[in-house]
């Protein structure tokens, strides 16, 4: 048949062997073709046949066998397009160099595979269109679109296809193929009918084979076995000294019994069943052992299996798939006699009399092929009840099903299934759920903070349950959640001999796609990214004409001409807004175009041009011209989303949105808090489906829905309320497995889904949120982060608009403020909440970092609380109760220490009437507490001997005194009270002393004697009263009262075991983002090395040096600070990098008003 003008139309009757093509005025008969699994057609192309922009391949077919080629077209160098039937699914590979689809698996060597159980003997239509790079695949009604990277007419490919084989004995394939064994039907290439030339014997037509123009396959009986309780029982001969019989199955259980006959003379039988997706044949006979064999794995793929099974006189075998496993002569029956009748995929209710056993269950699944002693089985006769007998069977055909296609696991879940359902496995997806739906991981670093977790490498995954991947990146939690996203450029690298006819281009690949960076910019509440464009007769604008010489380009791949600190569209740099350019007749400092280094630097901070993709440089070509760039890494602060809410005032009001589409998977979360007793969060109605999620009652959260099969209920309870005016998390899904629900961190409850029933949700009606279309049960209280499938909604826009609903919600700390620790104290803000660690002896964003330093020998730290006497009379200080003529009757005290000295003073707490507080380590190595709150008579001592506290470890000290009572705990086991003798109060307290008490104090000798010692080791969380005295010692801008001695450095307590407390600290500066953004940008936390530190200090030595020696030595001293930087610094910044700094340092030793050179 020919290619048809005009309209053509296709009328499609499924699961016959004859198509009727309508063309203008005839009808035309389909043609098909019958391969016999050795033969196949060759077709020949011309060159009017060859389209280098568009191929189109149409067929049907239908075969009994899993395996064979469809199509093969080879060329030079392995070049080949194939379709393949591969155990029952269709695979179209391409391989070329050339050609890289989108979809890597078209390269694989399984290829892109569509449908499943092809070989059923139905029939089946695959198409295959190309349009340049642009491939569609469908079988039947499947369909997969992926794009080449280039196109595939660049594919070097013969003038040769073949269908249903690879004929040629000289070429070869890199994977292994069988020929089809089927029939085809209207097969067609670019409009031309292949079979038709192959009947009238076209020239460009080859037949190797045998083939035929009609279909004639035999059809085989298949028979399915619906339940557990399904059986076959089949007539057999009763005494005969051989049982034998073979068959076909295909199944997705494990498990089942497969056959099962009795024994004549004995009470034994014969049973062969799956195991574990094993076969597993079984016999046994009163008195004597029994005889098992296992053969095959995995049988439970979905693909038929043959097997054939044999027992006799001391002979016992099964073979299948061709593979055979026998038991030894002295392992089979030394005589055997069948029973009569077999018993296919089950046994009958033990009411008829049987001895059938199926110690697994019944099998579900298939049989065909079934003979029995060589005899193969009528199943027709059995159909019209004329041989044997059966429960719960499907005769004529094979009813199974493959519940992976499609495939409802979703983000690269793995499918599996049984004969009534399918299972998700989620493992290293970053996906959790029936249908591995739900991220495991945050949206933000913002959500992550408020789960109480402090900085440190996450996966954030910025749509949730959406399609973007998840990906790692670093948080710095500091007041805000700063994001940190590092990409491939983030050293100085300079650029020469550039113009715009040979420009350079700086490309930065960032480790998350723009995908993933453009989602977690928009959550965002601000982004930035610091641009420097170091200069030396480079300039950005072009004197003559304005035109841009350098210039970025952003993620919308747009070219922008401002540079950091700027606006869009201006064409300046920072120093043009502020008016400081070097040049005033400029607005950047490169374009004063001087021969000496100058930058340009600032954060560009519009949100929708960021992340910074690609830099270009065009103006480094003249005499001493040069530049040099660098990028800091993607910055991004806040998450709008997490905060969005809104505050719904009357039960009758609502916000509305456009209709929620989940129709196969939805999820749902949202925070909300309330003090009313019920109350509906959301509802979306369609014709009779729909969801609605509500507080039935002060304790119940309730999931209703209808997909058509009738409503559906899944509850949650608490054991407390959830109307305490706290923040409360409510996350929902519904998916093809099951309906779940889950509170805050209450177990999650299920509602398994109909196992055949409607699956679609279908909504029509606007979604409401805080109400209900009839105004009725609405909810009083507020909603926060309502997202859907991954998509959050803009509650506060729609709130603005809305009367009874108010923009965002106060009140935060109730919730949150259990994360602020050790006394910080928790501060609302607008959005959100932040710890206050005034008075806490730690820092961090919770109060959860600990303030350690190490005392070197001879040092200590003191605070005055009497110096200023002024703050006595303040009862706004935190320390008011240490001032004055105030009498302290009680106290609190808290701090770690690490140390091997004795001995030694840990702490000295003194007072004007000299009564004082001291805690000691004792020659003999035992911790002392001594109190004397009488100055007349002599100290309480509370010891602790009980081993030496001197160690090397690291102890934590906790005192709490409540008049003479004193409640003293060791390291959160050691627990002792003693009530004290000498008082109750201590007077005028004057000073608070870590370490070597120096000057003369009037206490005891113990006291005396570690106190002239001192303290060698490291302590750590200081906390008396409301007082941090070593946070406050080791602050920038130290405090009045604090006085350091001595070598007193911050450090970490934390130690190895063994490590020696004497010796001194190595300590690492982390930088924090507790000041303001201009102090300390947000940064990772990435130690610097030793090395780089003492590199730096050499290079501030030598910046000295060079302001002293000025220009006579500056070669010199250029050359002799590059080495030392290389030397030093070569972890951390390249040649380049280093020879700009050394230069820039040097100008900036000649000319202080280049305000912008720091580094």
């Amino acid at each position: 048949m020919f290619a048809l003008s005009g309209m053509v139309s296709v009328r499609v009757t499924s699961f016959v062997d004859r198509v009727m093509v309508r063309g203008p005025t005839t009808w035309l008969r389909s043609e098909v073709v019958d391969l016999d699994g050795k033969s196949c057609l060759l077709y020949r192309l011309d060159k009017k046949s060859l389209s280098p922009i568009k191929d189109v391949i149409s067929l049907k077919f239908k075969t009994m066998q899993s395996d064979g080629v469809l199509l093969h077209r080879e060329g030079q160098n392995g070049d080949h397009i194939t379709l393949e039937l591969r155990r029952g699914k269709l695979f179209l590979l391409i391989n070329s160099g050339d050609a890289e689809p989108a979809e890597p698996a078209a390269r694989a060597p399984g290829g892109l595979g569509l449908g499943s159980l092809l070989d059923d003997q139905q029939w089946h239509s695959a198409l295959v269109q190309r349009w340049g790079a642009q491939v569609n695949f469908t079988v039947d009604e499947h369909r997969r679109r992926f794009r080449a990277q280039g196109e595939l007419s660049d594919l070097r490919l013969g003038h040769e296809i073949s269908f249903g084989g690879i004929p040629a004995p000289g070429k070869s394939v890199s994977f292994p193929h069988k020929h089809f064994h089927g029939c085809l039907e209207n097969l067609f290439y670019n409009g031309v009918d292949i079979i038709d030339l192959a009947k009238r014997q076209d020239p460009q037509m080859i037949i190797l084979g045998n083939v035929s123009f009609s279909c004639s396959q035999p059809q085989s009986v298949p028979v399915t076995f619906l339940s557990p309780r399904s059986y076959l029982a089949l007539p057999g001969s009763f005494g005969e000294d051989e049982i034998s019989a073979t068959f076909q199955f295909r199944t997705w259980n494990k498990a089942g019994l497969l056959l099962f006959t009795e024994l004549q003379l004995v009470s034994g039988g014969l049973l062969l069943f799956l195991n574990d997706g094993k076969l597993k044949l079984h016999l046994y006979h009163p008195g004597k052992l029994p005889s098992d064999i296992t053969a095959g794995v995995g049988l439970n793929d979905g693909q038929w299996h043959s097997v054939s099974l044999s027992a006799k006189r001391n002979y016992l075998s099964v073979m299948v798939d061709g593979q055979v496993a026998s038991a030894s002569p002295s392992q089979g029956p030394e005589q055997i006699y069948s029973g009569g009748t077999f018993y296919f995929g089950g046994c009958p209710d033990s009411s008829f009399g049987s001895k059938c056993k199926s110690p697994l269950g019944g099998f579900q699944g298939c049989m065909r092929l079934i003979s029995i002693r060589h005899e193969v089985v009528d199943l027709i006769s059995v159909q019209r009840g004329t041989l044997g007998n059966f429960s719960d069977l499907q005769i004529d055909s094979c009813g199974i099903t493959d519940r992976c296609l499609p495939n409802y696991c979703e983000h690269g879940g793995e499918c599996s299934q049984s004969w009534d359902t399918f299972h998700c496995n989620c493992a290293n997806t970053g996906y959790r759920g029936a249908t591995c739906h739900s991220s495991i991981y945050e949206q933000s670093c913002e959500a992550y903070k408020h789960k109480g977790n402090t900085s440190g490498f996450y996966y954030i995954d910025a749509d949730g349950s959406g399609p973007l991947e998840p990906f790692l990146l670093y948080c710095n939690m500091t007041e805000t959640a700063w994001t940190i996203v590092q990409h491939n450029g983030s050293d100085v690298t300079r650029v020469r001999n550039t113009s715009p006819e040979h420009p350079y281009t700086g490309l930065f690949e960032y480790v998350a796609s723009m995908e993933q960076l453009q989602a977690t910019i928009n959550r965002s509440e601000h982004c930035e990214q610091e641009l420097t464009y170091y200069c030396k007769k480079s300039r950005l604008v072009s004197k003559e004409d304005g035109t841009p010489l350098s210039w970025w380009v952003g993620r919308t791949n747009e070219t922008q001409t401002y540079w950091g600190g700027s606006l869009p569209d201006a064409q300046k740099c920072t120093c043009g807004l502020k008016g400081n350019c070097a040049d005033s007749q400029y607005y950047c400092n490169c374009d004063a175009d001087r021969n000496e280094w100058a930058n340009d630097t600032g954060f560009l901070s519009y949100k929708e041009h960021l992340p910074v993709t690609k830099i270009v440089i065009t103006d480094t070509a003249r005499p001493h011209s040069e530049a040099a760039y660098r990028l800091g890494p993607l910055l991004c602060r806040g998450d709008k989303l997490f905060w969005n809410s809104a505050s719904f005032n009357t039960e009758a009001s609502y916000l509305h949105f456009p209709t929620f589409h989940g129709e196969l998977s939805a999820d749902v979360s949202f925070f909300f808090k309330t003090t009313a007793s019920s109350g509906v969060f959301l509802e979306n109605l369609g014709i009779t489906d729909f969801i609605r999620i509500e507080l039935r009652s002060p304790a119940v959260v309730t999931f209703s829905f209808d997909v058509g099969n009738g409503p559906f209920e899944v509850s949650v309870q608490s054991p407390t309320h959830f109307n305490d005016n706290k923040w409360h998390h409510v996350r929902v899904e519904r998916n093809m497995k099951e309906a779940s629900v889950q509170v805050d961190q209450l177990s999650p409850r299920t509602q398994p889904a109909p196992a055949d029933g409607h699956v679609l949700l279908q909504l029509n009606s606007q979604l409401f949120v805080g109400g209900t279309a009839t105004r009725q049960r609405g909810f009083l209280g507020c909603i926060r982060s309502l997202q859907l499938n991954g998509e959050a909604l803009d509650l506060e826009d729609r709130a603005r608009v809305t009367p009874g609903v108010e923009p965002g919600c106060a009140g935060h700390c109730s919730s949150y403020g259990r994360l602020c620790h050790h006394g910080g104290a928790c501060r609302e803000k607008p959005s959100g909440f932040s710890c206050d660690c005034t008075s806490s002896a730690y820092a961090g964003p919770f109060c959860s970092d600990e303030i350690s330093a190490y005392f070197g020998s001879g040092s200590s730290v003191t605070y005055n609380f009497q110096e200023n006497y002024s703050l006595s009379k303040n009862s706004s200080s935190r320390a008011a109760s240490f001032h004055g003529d105030t009498r302290l009757s009680r106290e609190t005290i808290k701090f770690s220490f690490r140390t091997t000295r004795t001995p030694s003073l840990l702490l000295y707490l003194s007072s004007f009437y000299k009564e004082y507080l001291s805690v000691i380590i004792a020659k003999n190595g035992s911790l002392q507490i001594r109190y004397k709150l009488n100055r007349y008579q002599e100290p309480d001592v509370v010891n602790f001997d009980f081993k030496n506290m001197a160690d090397g470890q690291l102890h934590h000290v906790k005192i709490n005194r409540e008049e003479a009572v004193v409640f003293v705990e060791i390291d959160e086991s050691m627990r002792r009270q003693v009530h004290l003798a000498s008082g109750t109060e201590l007077s005028a307290v004057r000073s608070l002393v870590l370490g070597r008490i120096i000057g003369h104090s009037d206490v005891d000798q113990e006291t005396a004697l570690a106190g002239a010692q001192g303290f060698l080791g490291c302590l750590s969380a200081v906390q008396v009263g409301h007082v941090a005295p070593l946070k406050a010692a080791l602050q920038p801008r130290r405090p009045a009262p604090i006085t350091v001695s001595g070598h007193v450095t911050e450090s970490s307590c934390v130690a190895q075991a063994g490590t020696d407390a004497t010796s001194r600290e190595r300590t690492h500066s982390f930088a924090d983002h507790s000041g303001t953004r201009d102090d300390r940008e947000p940064l990772t936390n990435t130690i610097k090395s030793d090395s780089a530190v003492i590199g730096g200090l050499i290079a501030v030595v030598i910046f000295i040096l060079l302001c002293i020696t000025a220009i006579a030595v500056r070669i010199y001293q250029q050359k002799r600070l590059y080495k030392r930087n290389e030397a030093k610094r070569s972890e951390n910044v390249d040649n380049a990098e280093a020879v700009l700094k050394s230069e820039l340092n040097i100008q900036n030793a000649v000319g202080e008003n280049q305000k912008e050179y720091f580094f």
